[in-house]
């Protein structure tokens, strides 16, 4: 069995190299020819698979995607030539929330802003929507849902989009649609967009084309328009470059690029291939993934007078993962490298549960434990 997988899925050798013979290849660049005999072929979001990839292979028995989105895939094709597919949802849920956890401080600590007097309107509620609301939970923000599809048949209590409108900050978390009673594409229009006011911060950590970039820009120039973290970007690899300079936090849709978001879709995928197989699953994630390694560094200790308590989130969600280290490299690396060659080159970001806390050296615990950190309680 040949199985084809994109370099950047990590662990793919040590999870797949029961199934046969592996062949890694540039996600960007892939071709028909590359996989045409392909038995199984994994991939990422850049790489699109359709008729047109798959148009020389004639044996390809499973194709999945290490990613929570599928917008990338043809599934209607894949289905028609009886070829099974698996993604993996809400493999880097926790990433993105944790992502957007970061950038908030960040743009508070400017602001010398407290992140509790925020209202964070989520737009959609599936696994990486209700990742953010939990840890937003933790740190006792205050929270508003939008998701029409699930406003029907969840539990949750969720508001329309033109309250959403109103929140401190707007966080967006969908699928790109172009179709059906709620399409997504340009969601945040131009008539959307100039109702937002600078005191608002944009967050967009789902894909490029749910806001629309240019509207962005023009209303950017005009003076107006909201504070921005734009991890996605219309037209990747080809951003819009004039946008950056606008953006508090600017970075190569990595979001959801933590060891463990990345790793996660990997061990989906292996589960979701010995099943098709019919092999047993032997292998599971903790058996590679590295102890954390974290330095705490002195700029990232907040000076904005905030209370002892709050003070310790901000050390130590700084101490794990500190987005402006992201931002920093998009913004030096991106016209000499590439977008590519950032997210390729991405180096190591872990989670708030890889750095293990004892209960004793902090003044809240039990917050710390809620927003995902590795805390030991003392028996004694």
């Amino acid at each position: 069995m040949n199985i084809y997988f994109d370099e950047n899925i990590p662990f793919a050798s040590e999870f797949f190299a029961g199934f046969g013979n592996l062949k890694s290849f540039s996600g960007r660049d892939v071709d028909a020819e590359t996989i045409a005999d392909a038995d199984v072929l994994l991939v990422r979001s850049i790489t699109r698979v359709d008729e047109k990839l798959l148009s020389a292979n004639h044996r390809i028995q499973f194709v999945g995607t290490a990613t929570i989105g599928v917008d990338h895939i043809d599934t209607d094709y894949l289905l028609s030539r009886n070829i099974s597919f698996a993604s993996a949802p809400g493999c880097n849920a926790t990433s993105v929330g944790e992502y957007v956890i970061s950038a908030l401080l960040v743009i508070c600590q400017r602001m010398q802003a407290n992140i509790n007097d925020f209202t964070v309107g989520i737009v959609g509620a599936g696994n990486t929507g209700s990742a953010l609301a939990r840890k937003l939970a933790a740190l006792k923000v205050p929270y508003k849902l939008y998701d029409p599809l699930l406003a029907t048949t969840d539990d949750r209590e969720f508001v329309e989009f033109s309250e959403i409108l109103t929140c401190d900050a707007i966080s967006l978390h969908v699928p790109l649609t172009r179709d059906g009673e709620y399409p997504t594409f340009h969601l945040f229009d131009e008539s959307v967009i100039k109702n937002l006011s600078p005191q608002q911060i944009l967050i967009n950590a789902c894909r490029g084309e749910v806001v629309d970039n240019q509207a962005l820009l023009q209303q950017k120039l005009a003076g107006g328009g909201p504070q921005l973290v734009l991890d996605v970007w219309e037209n990747e690899p080809n951003v819009l470059v004039e946008l950056i300079e606008y953006c508090q936090v600017a970075t190569a849709h990595i979001a959801g690029y933590s060891l463990e978001g990345k790793s996660r879709g990997t061990e989906m995928l292996y589960q979701a291939l010995c099943h098709l197989t019919g092999l047993e699953s032997k292998l599971e994630l903790h058996q590679f993934m590295p102890a954390g390694d974290f330095i705490l560094r002195s700029e990232q200790t907040p000076k904005s007078g905030l209370p002892a308590t709050m003070e310790e989130i901000y050390r130590r969600v700084f101490q794990v993962y500190d987005v402006r280290r992201d931002d920093q490299i998009f913004r030096q690396q991106l016209l000499k490298k590439g977008f590519d060659a950032i997210r390729k080159n991405y180096p190591v970001r872990r989670e708030f549960s890889a750095l293990n806390l004892s209960a004793r050296d902090s003044l809240v615990p039990d917050m710390l434990k809620s927003l995902g950190f590795s805390i030991q309680f003392s028996r004694t």
